[in-house]
């Protein structure tokens, strides 16, 4: 069975609550917020639950003196019914508000690793044309050298083949 979430908004009022001794006003504006919630949600009076902050609300300025009316955000869900005030943030909402926020985190964190490796993978292949460069440039060094030998040989084989046929004269 699917549950139905339905949540509305309503400006209740109490002054109703007034006709009463003063020491029986605030539970008194208590039951009349209760008795309007079960008529227009549709449930029972014992399905009807108030927060915490709303009965703070009520109970404000003492027993005496209840608020003449009051706005309540009220969620009914399988039947059950539950009024916050209309800024107050329900459990529910702050499990998933912080299930977003971990999950944004997660995602930022995986972000800035890919970034990191990405870089990294850049910073290695820097390196290694660096090492090649300098590993080639010494064997250009190498080269050159054995070539000024190779010339160097080549003379004193020349010069030495000069001497021999200078003797043989």
């Amino acid at each position: 069975m699917v549950e139905e979430k339905v949540e509305r908004i309503y400006t209740v009022p109490l002054g109703k609550a007034y006709n009463y001794l003063r020491t029986r006003r605030a539970p008194r504006a208590v039951k009349l917020l209760r008795e309007f919630l079960a008529r227009h949600m549709k449930v029972g009076i014992a399905n009807v639950r108030l927060s915490n902050s709303l009965n703070t609300y009520l109970w404000e300025h003492s027993i005496q003196r209840p608020p003449r009316k009051v706005k309540v955000r009220v969620v009914k869900i399988a039947g059950k019914v539950k009024a916050y005030l209309p800024d107050e943030v329900t459990d529910e909402e702050k499990k998933a508000k912080k299930e977003k926020e971990l999950k944004e985190a997660a995602d930022k964190l995986k972000k800035e690793k890919e970034e990191k490796e990405k870089k990294e993978a850049q910073m290695k292949k820097a390196e290694e044309k660096a090492t090649a460069k300098e590993t080639s440039a010494p064997k250009k060094e190498e080269k050159a050298a054995e070539a000024k030998e190779d010339i160097g040989a080549e003379k004193k084989v020349e010069k030495k083949e000069a001497h021999v046929e200078a003797k043989k004269k």
